[in-house]
């Protein structure tokens, strides 16, 4: 399998999802103007990567801000995550990171948490 590098911009995420040490990272800004078409490679080739998932896989979110399109895409992705810890029984976590002041950022990820059955880690970063 191929590492997926998705080169970020000013409205779209860097996407490096590796699966040789299991790290699949999502960092930056996501306004996408098409979020479907974005996420899309992303979410094909977790589907392809959960067929033979390395022994540890670790969800690094850095986001420091999304819109309302990314945010159900972003949910898309976790769930496919979440399917592949079901199917494959991987050991699998998701970190998500958030400036240490912003509330929101951290509520969106007690959203996801509370959504998806995958063991979720709140980062906090200091600035």
């Amino acid at each position: 399998m191929e590492i997926l590098n998705i080169e970020g911009t000013p409205k779209t995420p860097t996407v490096t999802l590796n699966p040789n040490t299991g790290v699949l990272e999502i960092k930056g800004r996501s306004i996408p103007e098409n979020s479907i078409e974005f996420y899309r490679p992303v979410i094909e080739w977790i589907d392809a990567y959960a067929n033979a998932p390395a022994p540890k896989t670790e969800v690094n979110v850095r986001l420091e801000y999304f819109n309302t399109a990314s945010s159900k895409c972003i949910l898309d992705v976790f769930k496919k995550v979440e399917s592949m810890k079901k199917s494959s029984n991987a050991n699998i976590q998701i970190n998500w990171f958030y400036e240490e002041d912003d509330e929101d950022m951290l509520e969106a990820g007690e959203d996801y948490e509370s959504i998806i059955k995958v063991p979720f880690k709140m980062m906090p970063l200091s600035e």
